[in-house]
């Protein structure tokens, strides 16, 4: 029975070929904008997360607090009230995994003619495990280096690539301002920060090298910021209150009143608001795009009334020799199931043909999921069959006498 219902459901698609592809061209539009926007918004929230990923996770930052001279304030890390015992003390909370104190400029780096600005930071042997940042190539910063002021360097690639273009740097000698110092490793590619910037174009020395040959404080052990990692799973909000709590008392700020004199922030927190917003934004264009939907629903309930009230004779042709009411409902259910589908088919088809033209004309990160791909198609089937039921519950409530006398 099912497969000659199937056959004459394809025969009433053929019979009107031209209203046929019009009824189904909502579906189609409207799958096609379904999977293209869903295709889009989880293109952005994986290229945040990536960026997410590439700060690093479960990371805390705190910076030393502004100067307020003559009612002039300074801004945030411009104080120097933060210390590597501070970082050291930080080290010693549960759940607390490495700990790096860091401090930067902005300095002229200098190899045999070339020359490159770079974002110079002084860290320590634990920077690369807070930040989860291998070396490609070359060896890592280890605690020697840091106690002994040892004048080595690590690169990111880009400025690798701006010093060096092809040549192998490692073991080559370049200077950072008017100190030399030698090339120990290149950093694994990072990609772009959330704000655009490139991680890639920096350049890495011990902290004790930093502040001896490069741009160090006048002030013993002060720092700029501590980089922090938390263990996996720990409670951050739980361990955010440890540190603020330790600083506090390190610094003597025993007024419950009184204000940090230092910033902490959760990059966690961060990252999820980042996340929370591109699935937010996934979800938006989908609901936008679910509107064309129904309109193609609506569009193939037209037509199957259309359709009902042309075949009204032979519907009450096959009731006159014996088909049941319940025949007529499936067989009209069907067609609109079998319309909806083959537009739904050819949608899925134009949004993954329009999402790899958006992807090759505006570089847009594009991610075409199973599950875009598996809601469009159940979002097809349930279209049909939600919007074909009224008509053929029509169809299969003819009377046979009515519908034989019908011109």
């Amino acid at each position: 029975m099912f497969p000659a219902m199937f056959l004459e459901a394809l025969r009433a698609m053929g019979s009107n070929r031209l209203r046929t592809f019009l009824t189904m061209l909502g579906m189609v539009i409207g799958v096609g904008a379904v999977v293209l926007m869903l295709a889009v918004g989880e293109g952005a929230r994986v290229t945040i997360k990536k960026q997410v990923d590439a700060l690093g996770t479960n990371i805390f930052i705190v910076l030393a607090g502004f100067q307020n001279t003559a009612g002039v304030r300074s801004g945030s890390g411009s104080r120097q009230n933060l210390t590597q015992a501070d970082g050291d003390a930080i080290e010693g909370l549960d759940d607390i995994l490495a700990v790096s104190p860091v401090s930067f400029a902005s300095l002229q780096l200098v190899y045999s003619g070339r020359n490159w600005n770079v974002m110079v930071n002084g860290v320590n042997e634990r920077y690369l495990s807070v930040r989860s940042w291998d070396v490609a190539d070359g060896r890592e910063m280890d605690s020697i280096d840091s106690q002994s002021a040892a004048r080595v360097i690590w690169l990111g690639q880009s400025s690798a690539k701006e010093l060096f273009g092809s040549d192998d740097p490692l073991g080559k000698t370049l200077r950072v301002g008017t100190t030399p110092f030698v090339v120990a490793g290149i950093l694994a590619p990072k990609g772009q920060s959330l704000d655009g910037r490139d991680q890639d174009d920096i350049a890495l020395v011990p902290f004790s090298s930093f502040n001896r040959f490069l741009q160090g404080s006048h002030f013993q052990g002060v720092v700029r910021m501590l980089m922090i990692k938390a263990r996996e799973g720990a409670d951050m909000n739980h361990v955010q209150e440890d540190i603020r709590s330790l600083l506090r008392e390190r610094h003597h700020i025993l007024d419950s009143l009184q204000d940090d004199d230092f910033f902490l922030n959760n990059l966690s927190a961060v990252m999820d608001s980042a996340e929370a917003a591109a699935r937010a934004m996934t979800l938006l264009l989908g609901a936008i795009a679910s509107i064309s939907l129904a309109v193609g629903g609506i569009g193939i309930m037209n037509i199957m009334l259309v359709s009902v009230t042309e075949r009204t004779r032979e519907i009450g042709v096959r009731l006159a020799i014996g088909a049941r009411k319940k025949d007529i409902l499936t067989q009209f259910i069907l067609e609109a199931i079998l319309v909806s589908l083959t537009g739904g088919l050819l949608g899925l088809l134009l949004g993954a043909s329009g999402a790899f033209v958006v992807s090759s004309v505006w570089k847009m990160s594009i991610q075409i999921t199973p599950f875009s791909l598996l809601l469009s198609f159940t979002v097809s089937l349930a279209t049909g069959l939600f919007f074909g039921f009224y008509p053929a519950w029509k169809a299969s409530g003819q009377n046979p006498i009515e519908a034989l006398r019908y011109q």
